[in-house]
């Protein structure tokens, strides 16, 4: 390397020293927030690109009743089921997951999408499918007998049953069905939100 005049060369390895030590002492203090910033980053890429759907069971909304998963969910129950520890969805058209069989055979819910998580904290299935108008009555005066208790909602009828740490909730009302069963796993306000979703208010 050439020199330039007027320059101490001692000074010069110096102050490179110093720099060098300064930049390590930082990269030092950096790398407890190395993890954090990783899983922003990974968070914010895999982030869905549109917007949940909100269904409107008269047909007015653009996208119509739910077709995907993310439609059943607002955008805050959707983000933190995906990022819950060991989450996994598998969307299908499978039949209603209840203990409330006698109820969907005498129905007979026409299955539009069944959502089933699989995580850490446990598992939850919700299935939106279609019924006669007069599926909420039905509900209303067959399952209180399987240990039900159901209420009448604005446009719909919730009956609801906890068995230990299977919660299930099966909602009719204007030809809609919408059935989930928690177990073990029990995301906060996720019946309520999901409903709001086919039935708004």
């Amino acid at each position: 390397m050439a020199r330039v005049g007027g320059r101490n060369a001692f000074i010069a390895w110096v102050v490179g020293i110093g720099c060098a030590a300064t930049l390590g002492a930082l990269a030092f203090l950096a790398l407890p927030l190395l993890p954090a910033s990783v899983s922003w980053v990974g968070a914010t890429v895999d982030r869905p690109t549109e917007q949940p759907v909100a269904a409107d069971p008269l047909g007015g909304n653009e996208g119509g009743t739910p077709a995907e998963c993310d439609q059943l969910y607002g955008e805050a129950l959707w983000a933190s089921l995906r990022f819950s520890d060991g989450a996994v969805l598998t969307p299908s058209k499978d039949a209603p997951t209840t203990t409330a069989t006698a109820l969907v055979s005498a129905l007979q819910p026409q299955v539009q999408l069944t959502c089933s998580w699989k995580a850490d904290a446990g598992t939850v299935a919700t299935t939106f499918a279609t019924v006669a108008t007069d599926a909420g009555a039905i509900a209303a005066s067959a399952l209180p007998g399987s240990g039900f208790a159901c209420e009448a909602r604005e446009q719909r009828t919730r009956c609801t049953r906890t068995d230990g740490d299977l919660t299930e909730t099966i909602e009719t009302g204007g030809g809609l069905w919408l059935s989930t069963s928690e177990t073990t796993w029990h995301p906060a306000g996720y019946t309520d939100n999901v409903a709001a979703q086919l039935w708004p208010e």
